[in-house]
């Protein structure tokens, strides 16, 4: 039976892992299925939800196992999918923050309101600008959320928008380019940690193929971590962009893969209320059901 793996470049892990061949050395069939060229489905405008096209596709028969943030497993929970997961990473909190430029008026989240703000809505960042109006007393609907997920730096240096959502390496060409400020550390409100999930059924069923990808990328996440230049070329050679950015920005992460613990299970219950509470989710989900005992035994067990 063919093992079909969904990866693209935000997921750092699963793309290097892609360009390995590592995975194949234990599961021969292997079908790398780029989420870039998946179908992209409906995509709610991002005052009314958020979209589900990563959850969806992995029930649909478009891939058995997936790496991504912190926001697709609760938004396909919320699509009544029955996912599991698999892992997580140690926290990311240097990968991005939320800034705006140097001379804003715009001095704390409380100063958000009524404002644009440039997102790849549906990824970490929401998660992170809802965590952030949380804590200013503001909700989704104080804001004017920009779904940019391709030129929100664009839309940023430009002035077209009065905040912006960045992550790494691409806060690196505008932080070249012109003078920002930061309005919104990570830190303090958000881990933002990798994950990769399943379906119940790829994680209960093809429990030795769900073994060789966690051994896979334990291996490769080593590799990356002690040649990140080498690694950082990969990326680089994808998008176009600057070996020298994707080289620090791959420094500043973490690598390996975590068992699912009790702390990143109440951070995304609490980013799941907020979700369902400003109505970016349909229906309140429980996360603590898509953790298994059992999978948190083979991620932190030794590698072989």
């Amino acid at each position: 039976m063919t093992l079909r793996v969904g990866y693209f470049p935000q997921n750092n892990s699963l793309w290097v892992l892609r360009h390995r061949g590592i995975l194949e050395r234990s599961v021969p069939d292997v079908e790398w299925v780029d989420l870039r060229s998946l179908p992209a489905g409906d995509r709610p405008a991002p005052t009314e939800g958020l979209p589900s096209g990563h959850g969806d596709h992995l029930f649909d028969g478009g891939y058995d196992f997936i790496g991504t943030g912190s926001t697709p497993p609760v938004t396909a929970q919320a699509k009544g999918h029955d996912v599991v997961y698999v892992a997580i990473s140690g926290p990311r909190v240097e990968n991005g923050r939320i800034v705006v430029p140097d001379d804003s008026p715009i001095a704390g989240p409380a100063d958000l309101k009524g404002r644009r703000v440039a997102l790849g809505h549906g990824s970490w960042q929401t998660t992170l600008l809802l965590l952030a109006l949380e804590k200013a007393g503001l909700t989704w609907s104080d804001i004017e959320p920009v779904d940019a997920y391709g030129n929100a730096a664009e839309l940023f240096l430009n002035g077209e928008v009065d905040a912006w959502v960045g992550s790494y390496p691409y806060l690196t060409d505008v932080e070249n380019r012109r003078p920002v400020r930061t309005v919104i550390e990570t830190p303090g409100l958000f881990s933002h940690r990798s994950l990769w999930f399943t379906t119940r059924t790829f994680a209960t069923e093809r429990r030795d193929e769900l073994a060789a990808i966690v051994a896979a990328l334990k291996e490769s996440d080593a590799w990356v971590e002690a040649d990140p230049r080498e690694a950082a070329a990969l990326f680089a050679a994808d998008d176009g962009g600057d070996v020298d950015a994707w080289e620090h920005a791959l420094r500043t992460r973490p690598w390996g893969l975590r068992p699912v613990d009790e702390g990143f299970v109440a951070e995304q219950q609490h980013a799941a209320d907020l979700f369902h509470a400003n109505g970016l989710i349909p229906r309140p989900v429980t996360v603590a059901d898509a953790v298994l005992p059992e999978i948190n035994e083979l991620v932190a067990a030794p590698t072989p």
